[in-house]
Parts: structure tokens; C-alpha cells; sequence
């Protein structure tokens, strides 16, 4: 039975963070206001930090502890890189990796590293970015670390808000919830970061298209069984979520796999997994965008059986502006799992948006930000969510 209890999924979390090299800042002595004078309403420790608590977009109360303390999961901060072909002898053609391409640079950081890591801080075509990947949500966003003139680098705090990863950046030790790259705790409170595009794609879609990317290595200077899976069973649609305070939105169960497209502040326009799995691809008009999105049911779960090429095929979306070549194209499936054909000329296209056959090869689509992640975290932060069954 794929199940796991809250006290097996902290468990996981406390061995995540055990072993190798501390985390930065994790035996620092000093207090900051909040440690000094914690306001009443703190349920977690606020010993260590040099953050402003009195500075806060939330009530301090919606936040929990993970179980690790401050860097217990450690961030990767000097990240190593190998070739696709080397990548290869270890990695499997399901499994997920998070892509992203940005001024011809392509890069993979696959979730088997991401998920005993959850952030990664990094530069892509000479741009300091950072990649996380949040295992409670399922929830993967990748955002620009320049804020204000100056770079920030990211560590985790060992705090959960609503199931999701806290961060915070070690320049001013405000804390940013991942999911929403907003400061909601400190001196930058209400600042935002600027989201990069990036989606989930099978090892297998990955080193198809990019065959000369670079790709995150284990190298990392970590001991982890890199492969293995710390949450097995997490991900099965009808159980609780860990760490989630309130009430679940029921119009899903709250595991269920949804992409989203954000809207507004606390609005989203969401596409349910199982509707994916039989209807895409789905062209659809999102506040006066036509877009379509995309669905590649060959991507293995980081979150189900012990070993992450092992478990059960949950797909994997991606929405596009369905915009190309000076006209509104429409898709149906194409020859393979993952490809489709638009109607207009018949050329192929893949989880990239790239033409890859027919009179339209080498046009892409631009890609519209979004997020695959588990319903219960997607409508815990955007309340006004909008599913399209």
C-alpha cells in the first residue's frame, strides 16, 4: 500500500539533511530582532536568524517546522556539470529533469539531485539563477536571483508554509516562499522574483533536444543515494498532504498533478493530469492568449517507488502560445507519445514547442509560465484557481 505517514515523510526530511558539508550560515550564534524578541505569534525557532520579523507580508503563525533547521537540507552552491552523454550512463529515460534554456544555453538538473537538495544557486547564459524543487508540492520554478542591483543566494530555512519550501537569501535572511518567489518575512517583504521559464521533461525528451547541454552532475560534494527516493508513496492523489495547515480544496484530490498558469495574485488557471492524459493536447485562450498545452505521459514519478526509475508514469505538461509563423495554430496528438501536429500545416512538434518535422520545422512557440505541482499546494496559494475539466 503506497502510503506514507507525516512522521516517515519528516523522517526522510531529517536524513535529507544529515551528512556531508554543513550548510552555510548553520552554526551561526548570533540573534537577530526576531531572536532577541520573537513576536508571540512565531510557532518555529527564530534562534540563529538576523531576520526582521516584525517585517512580514503573512501571519507568522502559518509556519511550521520541517524538521531540519536552518540549511539541514543543504543548498547547492558550487554546482559541477557533465556532458549528456556522461549524464546518460546514470540516468534513466523517464526520469524527470528540470530543463531550462535561456540565450542558447541549455541546462538539466535532474530531480533525483533536486530532490535531496531543493535549491540550486547557479548562472545560465552568464545570468545568476536559482532552480528549486519543492518534493511536498511536487512544485519545480526557477527564478533570477537579482534583485535591487545586487545577486542573492538562496538557502533553505528548515520551514514549511502551507506544505511548501521556505527559503531565504543570505544577504538579508528575509524568507521567500518558493512556490509564489515572493519575500513574505524580512527586510525585502513584498519584493518579488523574477520568474524564468523551465518546465519538467523525461531524460529521454531532454538529451533528444539538447544533445550538447550540460548537465547537473552528483558531484556535488554531497553524500546522497542520488536515485533513491526519500518520500516513497508521497505522491499518491487521495492522500493528506504533509504539514498543510487549513482546510483542502476538495473540487481535486489534493495530490492530483495539475499544470498552472498564473493569473493574478492569488488566481490560476489549472489543467488537471487526468484530464491531460486523455484530451491533449488542449487549446485553450487564457485571458485573451490562445495557448495550448502539451502532455508527455512517459515521465516517471521522483515520489513513488524506492528507486526513481522505478516509479509509475505521471507525465509531465508544458503550455505554449499557440502563436507561429503569423498565425493561431491548433493541435492534435502526433505519431509518437509527447509530439503533436498542428492542424494548419501538419508539421510535427514536441515538449519543447519545436517544430521538428513539416513546413513549420525549426519555428518554436513561446512558452507560457507554468507549473506542474500537487492541487492542494497550487490552491492553497492561489484561492481563485480555475480548472479547466
Amino acid at each position: 500500500m503506497k502510503w506514507i505517514l507525516a512522521a516517515s515523510v519528516l523522517a526522510a526530511a531529517v536524513v535529507a539533511g544529515c551528512g556531508g558539508q554543513s550548510g552555510v550560515g548553520s552554526d551561526r550564534r548570533d540573534h537577530g530582532p526576531g531572536a532577541d524578541r520573537p513576536p508571540p505569534d512565531v510557532q518555529v525557532s527564530t534562534a540563529g536568524w538576523k531576520t526582521d520579523f516584525s517585517k512580514h507580508s503573512v501571519p507568522l503563525d502559518e509556519f511550521e517546522s520541517g524538521g531540519p533547521g536552518k540549511d539541514g537540507i543543504p543548498a547547492i552552491d558550487r554546482p559541477r556539470f557533465t556532458s549528456v552523454a556522461e549524464a546518460d550512463r546514470e540516468l534513466d529515460g523517464r526520469e524527470p529533469v528540470a530543463a531550462l534554456e535561456l540565450g542558447g544555453d541549455a541546462k538539466a538538473y535532474p530531480i533525483r539531485i533536486l530532490v535531496w537538495h531543493e535549491i540550486v544557486n547557479d548562472t545560465l547564459a552568464g545570468r545568476p539563477i536559482a532552480v528549486t524543487y519543492c518534493p511536498l508540492c511536487n512544485s519545480t520554478v526557477a527564478f533570477s536571483r537579482e534583485v535591487g542591483g545586487r545577486t542573492l543566494s538562496f538557502g533553505t530555512t528548515g520551514n514549511l508554509r502551507n506544505s511548501d519550501l521556505v527559503m531565504y537569501d543570505r544577504q538579508t535572511e528575509s524568507w521567500w516562499q518558493q512556490i509564489t518567489a515572493d519575500a513574505v518575512v524580512g527586510e525585502l517583504t513584498g519584493t518579488k522574483l523574477r520568474l524564468i521559464p523551465s518546465q519538467v521533461l523525461s531524460w529521454d525528451q531532454f538529451k533528444r533536444l539538447h544533445p550538447d547541454a550540460r548537465v547537473l552532475s552528483t558531484d556535488t560534494g554531497y553524500d546522497r543515494p542520488y536515485g533513491s527516493n526519500p518520500y516513497v508513496g508521497y505522491d499518491q492523489p487521495n492522500s493528506p498532504p504533509f504539514a498543510s495547515s487549513g482546510e483542502t480544496d476538495n473540487r481535486l484530490p489534493p495530490k492530483e498533478r495539475v499544470a498552472a498558469v498564473r493569473t493574478g495574485k492569488d488566481a490560476a488557471v489549472v489543467y488537471p493530469f487526468s484530464r491531460l492524459e486523455h484530451d491533449a493536447p488542449v487549446d485553450d485562450e487564457i485571458d485573451g492568449k490562445r495557448v495550448v498545452v502539451f502532455f508527455d505521459p512517459r515521465v516517471a514519478s521522483p515520489l513513488d517507488a524506492p528507486e526513481i526509475p522505478q516509479g509509475d508514469d505521471v507525465g509531465t505538461a508544458a503550455v505554449f502560445d499557440r502563436f507561429a509563423d503569423g498565425n493561431a495554430l491548433s493541435f492534435i496528438r502526433g505519431p509518437k507519445p509527447g509530439t503533436f501536429r498542428d492542424r494548419q500545416t501538419g508539421s510535427t512538434w514536441d515538449m519543447s514547442g519545436r517544430a521538428i518535422a513539416g513546413s513549420l520545422e525549426g519555428e518554436r512557440l513561446e512558452q507560457v509560465p507554468s507549473d506542474d505541482q500537487f492541487w492542494f499546494a497550487l490552491a492553497a496559494f492561489f484561492p481563485r484557481a480555475e480548472i479547466r475539466r
